[in-house]
């Protein structure tokens, strides 16, 4: 868990769709997570990935038997290309209203034209489905995080999403904007206030969706219902920054000791 690995040509880490829990459902790959969601009066996709695996994500919509021209809303966790690459094709094909943060609309633009942009404490909703959206910037400066409920055998559970928990961008030569680390920490503290009872990754390492998937699949069980996952992962996360910004002060000083 929480370990990443590469595929080269992308296409090579496809998995198998699966449902995740009541009407929430995996159609993304290993390179990048996307999660459908039935209201009952159309879709919501959470990230469309990459363009050079869009084919995967339309085929696993099919495979689970909806239709790509029933998404209604395109919601974009952050800009980056991997998340937002297959978005302008793919709502071009459904007819889809895309969604971001404001404030990673303009570097949206890159990859996509925002129908909607997004605030702290805006709610989407769509039929039976109610989205709490939370800035959890950081990673960049828009960084969105999803929360909503699901109900499953008259029982409701509530899904969360970290929606950026890269540190690759917490570093001097990569921050998406000055202040990005103090923001990454202060969102850490803020979504450790969330009760979680199903995390679903914004990339499939950070809850080993492939793996789940799979067990889902073969004994009828669901492990993705864990409430201590998602705490656990974001312990991860501020472990993991603290050792890149040591490393980013070590190697600042040992810079400064050469130069003299």
């Amino acid at each position: 868990m929480f370990k990443h690995r590469s595929f080269s040509p992308r296409y090579k880490g496809a998995i198998p769709p699966c449902k995740i829990i009541g009407n929430v459902y995996f159609v993304g790959c290993y390179p990048a997570s996307s999660h459908l969601i039935d209201t009952g009066d159309g879709l919501i996709l959470i990230d469309t990935g990459y363009t050079d695996t869009l084919f995967l994500l339309i085929d696993s919509i099919y495979r689970l038997g909806f239709r790509p021209e029933d998404i209604r809303y395109i919601l974009n966790t952050h800009w980056h290309w991997d998340h937002t690459e297959g978005t302008a094709p793919l709502a071009y094909l459904s007819g889809a209203k895309t969604l971001i943060c404001e404030k990673d609309a303009e570097n949206a633009r890159k990859y996509f034209e925002p129908d909607i942009l997004l605030h702290d404490g805006d709610q989407v909703k769509l039929g039976n489905t109610t989205i709490d959206i939370i800035e959890t910037p950081g990673h960049t400066r828009g960084t969105i995080s999803p929360f909503f409920d699901v109900t499953e055998n008259g029982k409701t559970y509530r899904v969360g999403m970290f929606g950026g928990a890269g540190a690759n961008t917490l570093v001097p030569d990569h921050y998406d904007y000055e202040g990005c680390v103090e923001d990454y920490f202060r969102s850490l503290n803020r979504l450790r206030q969330e009760k979680v009872d199903v995390f679903i990754g914004n990339h499939v390492w950070n809850n080993d969706t492939a793996v789940k998937g799979e067990i889902a699949r073969t004994t009828g069980e669901n492990p993705f219902i864990d409430d201590t996952l998602f705490h656990k992962f974001l312990d991860h996360c501020e472990a993991r920054a603290i050792r890149v910004q040591e490393k980013v002060k070590a190697e600042q000083e040992k810079l400064r000791a050469e130069q003299g």
